[in-house]
């Protein structure tokens, strides 16, 4: 990217005003540059100088989201978390990040912390068309363009490790067979480069595929890091590989790696420990998912969750930065979220938990004000409201997105969502 292609990009998500109301909670220097009527200041009282005066909600900066916190060595200026979204950009042969992602993710640099989508370890990682990659040069460089925009305007970002395993398709690997912990099929459905196909049955790993799948993560994660990053998170959620290796249903192995819950644990310790190598102080996010339920193969009984307990319990003794914890679907569209799901894993784990699924404003500030959770994570808020923590603090309702666009490879639905205006009404003062 030249130096007036990043300059370009810098302008499209900076002159958003949502970054200059915020730019204390984000670390933003104040740019000169201001071509329509915006706040100059941000006064003690919370009042703005403006041509048209309006006053926030009472307290409304003081909110539980817009804490600042540490993530381990992640230091964050607010707990409003970007969630990993897969959006099917990299539509090129290399799998390799483009401009868009750079607009997309700087676009909302005032999250407290992002986590990009999905990012493949390897080719033999791949399971889902049009999703980056870390494993070649190419893709570093790309990716260097992201994280330079994206600490530009004061943000922090990590990269999210992804594997898919047996939940990959032949359409995706040259022909052959994904592998996975056990010749199980998992029966999941993978997007491929022709649509959405059924998963078959995979080959068993064998003890040197696992091997290399580790050396995969670390060496991913080493590319992160030379890429600019300011972390990663291994993806551990879904039905994918390191979820299946964790699954007595298609886990069969008698190896180290299978046998008892301690045996089928084994593959993440020691991935997180791969992926820490390349940092210095904790700066390695493990995402889980132990309430998913799909078919009959992923089940959140009681063994499942009592597998989980072990596991969280365990994490304390690896250099993990935080616990992303994907909770249980609600009931229905808009319920709260089940606190107490969230309240099990930390009573077990003892650093940061960062919840996910199901939360709003409400109870994003609910859940950290209990003391359940230090942030919240937001995908499909995020991939709408650019500027969500603006729209948090300002107290501003949220646009819908339009999931037909979530995976078409354009621009549109992407990184055209607007930003709110100075002249919006706060979401309480809206009628009709």
């Amino acid at each position: 990217m030249s130096l007036e292609s990043f300059g370009k990009l810098v302008l499209l998500v900076h002159r958003s005003p949502s970054l200059i109301v915020l730019r204390r909670l984000i670390d933003v220097p104040h740019q000169a540059e201001v071509t329509e009527q915006r706040p100059s200041a941000v006064s003690k009282d919370g009042k703005h100088t403006m041509s048209q005066p309006r006053t926030t909600q009472p307290n409304a900066l003081d909110q539980p989201l817009l804490r600042r916190a540490d993530l381990g060595d992640l230091s964050l200026p607010n707990r409003v978390v970007m969630a990993p979204t897969t959006r099917a950009r990299a539509a090129n042969d290399q799998l390799v990040p483009t401009p868009m992602h750079a607009a997309y993710y700087g676009q909302r640099a005032s999250a407290g912390l992002i986590i990009t989508e999905g990012t493949w370890v390897s080719e033999r990682a791949i399971g889902f068309t049009c999703v980056p990659g870390i494993y070649s040069e190419e893709q570093v460089a790309a990716w260097r363009r992201v994280t330079d925009v994206v600490h530009a305007l004061g943000g922090r970002i990590v990269l999210q490790l992804w594997h898919t395993g047996a939940a990959s398709h032949p359409d995706h690997l040259g022909g052959e067979l994904p592998a996975g912990p056990s010749a199980i099929n998992p029966h999941e459905m993978s997007f491929t480069p022709s649509g959405f196909k059924e998963t078959v049955t995979p080959r068993e790993m064998t003890g040197a595929d696992i091997q290399s799948t580790i050396a995969d993560y670390h060496a991913a994660a080493h590319n992160a890091r030379r890429a600019g990053f300011d972390g990663v998170e291994v993806h551990a959620v879904g039905a994918f590989l390191i979820p299946q290796f964790l699954n007595p249903r298609l886990n069969h192995r008698s190896d180290s790696y299978g046998g008892d819950s301690a045996g089928r644990r084994r593959l993440l310790l020691e991935i997180i420990d791969a992926v820490a190598a390349p940092w210095d102080g904790r700066r390695v996010g493990v995402r889980l998912s132990p309430y998913w339920t799909t078919g009959d193969r992923f089940t959140a009984d009681a063994s499942t969750l009592a597998d989980y307990d072990e596991l969280a319990a365990e994490l304390n003794d690896h250099p993990v930065a935080y616990l992303h914890l994907l909770g249980p679907a609600p009931a229905a569209p808009g319920e709260c979220p089940d606190f107490d799901a969230f309240r099990r894993y930390r009573q077990r784990f003892d650093g940061p938990l960062i919840a996910n699924r199901g939360f709003g404003v409400e109870s994003g500030n609910a859940v950290i004000e209990a003391g359940i959770a230090d942030a919240v994570s937001f995908a499909t808020h995020f991939i709408a409201n650019p500027d969500l923590v603006t729209r948090f603090a300002m107290s501003r309702d949220l646009a819908a997105g339009d999931p037909d666009t979530y995976y078409t490879g354009a621009a549109d639905g992407y990184v055209d969502y607007p930003v709110s205006g100075w002249r919006d009404e706060p979401a309480s003062a809206v009628t009709g």
